[in-house]
């Protein structure tokens, strides 16, 4: 059994609330960690990687023997020790170069990871872009363009799409200024076909210009702004269907409260449906009548008539007998 961890005083109490599951979770903090070897190429990734995670990004610069898919139980202690969901571990070797690793952790345990090959030949990085650059800590615009991505069954591409946009996508917010749009991160790749190798993710990043278009709408152009990046997919460890499960489960105050006796039809009109109490019907008010009595401008057929002279004047009218 796991001891549990008990504060000694006001500032260790507030520091393990921090760490406790809550309604809002804070926004996902990446660490950025290298191996025992690790290529010029790959560190530049990783810098360029961490500058536009900044500021919730965390980079560590001295050698770590790690083995993600043998042991990750180091990158386990370091996601608890700094407190993150996101780790990024670039090494470099024969067998694997230029190899970056992501991975993603659900209470401190690693949930998924995934291996990118960084060819070294495309690889351009932020500074070879001699162009303006967006500010720090601005929400990223992301596309994936490829029918990989979409894939029905899990695979590499489908895996990826999940983590990257995890990576970038910050902190939530209800609503977004315009002017605050400033850069869009996009993602491609190529059909699969048999008998090929997997097609690349091409990684690029642009920088989006707005000027005077004459019209009410101004005209949107963009501009590569880097780093840009060529990936080969590699291994992958998926994760866990009942901690994907634990992962994706919400708390009951964020989930909305079901509306009692309304439904959405096939068409998308509301319908709502009353229910009315029980009615006494011996005290509801109708109408005073007599069943027998007959209506004195209607005549009956059944009754006999007989004419009858009046007055003399030889008129007739009918009386009833």
């Amino acid at each position: 059994m796991q001891r549990e961890a008990k504060p000694r005083n006001a500032r260790s109490k507030r520091a393990l609330a921090k760490k406790e599951p809550q309604v809002h979770e804070n926004p996902k903090t990446a660490l950025f960690l290298r191996g025992t070897s690790c290529s010029q190429v790959v560190q530049l990734a990783l810098a360029d990687l961490n500058s536009l995670k900044r500021p919730l990004a965390i980079k560590f610069t001295k050698k770590n023997d790690i083995h993600p898919f043998e042991d990750a139980s180091s990158l386990e202690f370091f996601s608890e020790k700094n407190d993150t969901s996101l780790t990024v571990f670039g090494h470099h070797s024969k067998k694997r170069p230029h190899c970056l690793v992501f991975a993603r952790f659900f209470e401190h345990k690693v949930l998924d990871m995934l291996e990118l090959y960084l060819d070294p030949d495309s690889f351009r990085t932020i500074s070879q872009f001699r162009n303006k650059k967006c500010a720090v800590g601005l929400k990223p615009m992301i596309a994936f363009s490829g029918t990989p991505f979409e894939s029905p069954t899990p695979n590499a591409y489908t895996l990826a799409k999940s983590i990257f946009v995890d990576f970038f996508r910050g902190q939530e917010t209800s609503s977004m200024d315009v002017e605050g749009l400033q850069y869009l991160i996009h993602f491609s790749a190529g059909e699969e076909s048999d008998g090929q190798p997997q097609p690349p993710i091409h990684f690029r990043v642009y920088l989006i210009r707005t000027s005077r278009s004459g019209q009410k709408l101004p005209r949107i152009d963009v501009e590569e702004m880097g780093p840009r990046m060529d990936f080969r997919v590699g291994r992958m460890r998926e994760a866990d269907q009942a901690m994907m499960k634990e992962a994706l489960k919400k708390p009951k105050s964020l989930k909305p409260k079901a509306k009692k006796n309304i439904e959405t039809d096939i068409i998308g009109d509301k319908m709502g449906r009353i229910h009315v109490g029980k009615q006494d019907l011996k005290g509801l008010q109708t109408r005073k009548m007599k069943g027998l009595k007959r209506s004195r401008d209607v005549l009956d057929e059944d009754i006999p008539m007989v004419d009858a002279d009046v007055n003399g004047s030889g008129r007739s009218k009918k009386e009833r007998v």
